[in-house]
């Protein structure tokens, strides 16, 4: 099984910054990014496949793509694979959040 992980500001502080992280502002911050893309649709193909309607900004790690998923105001993303830590840090640092196992 793979740990799942989420970016969120739930924790933070600052009496002025946001709780939570809007959509919007996921596309601005991802739209700077080269290696991201959004998808409103994620399909997980094996020996079945399956369609997964939300938002989707999937990081493209040499042929692998790894989705960060927005979802109520947190970003979740699994650590299945090792590459996805160090950039799940950086996200939640530029984004001025935390990352929670879980």
């Amino acid at each position: 099984m793979s740990q799942r992980y989420r970016i969120t500001r739930a924790f933070q502080e600052k009496d002025n910054s946001a709780k939570t992280i809007s959509l919007e502002e996921c596309k601005l911050y991802f739209t700077s990014k080269p290696d991201f893309s959004y998808t409103s649709v994620f399909t997980v193909t094996g020996s079945t496949s399956m369609s997964i309607e939300g938002d989707f900004f999937m990081w493209s790690y040499g042929d692998t793509k790894i989705p960060f998923r927005h979802y109520q105001g947190d970003i979740y993303v699994s650590g299945t694979n090792e590459a996805v830590i160090p950039k799940m840090i950086e996200v939640a640092g530029d984004l001025g959040a935390d990352v929670l196992e879980g």
